[in-house]
């Protein structure tokens, strides 16, 4: 199915999770947010939130700097 990542369509499975579509963009273990649909998704409800045909999602990682 596709769905846009960043912005990006991109292909995922049927029923790929938020967290398996966070883990494909970015390595870091922490410092990441995910929003569906311009909804933010808790890092605890990543795995069980399914992606659905065409949604959103937007994953956004923390950058320390000065």
């Amino acid at each position: 199915m596709k769905v846009i990542v960043n912005g990006e369509p991109r292909e995922v499975p049927e029923g790929a999770s938020v967290a398996e579509i966070v883990a494909s963009v970015t390595a870091a273990g922490s410092g990441v947010a995910a929003a569906l649909n311009d909804e933010v998704v808790r890092r605890s409800a990543w795995d069980a939130t399914p992606l659905n045909e065409a949604d959103r999602l937007e994953v956004l990682t923390a950058v320390q700097g000065g």
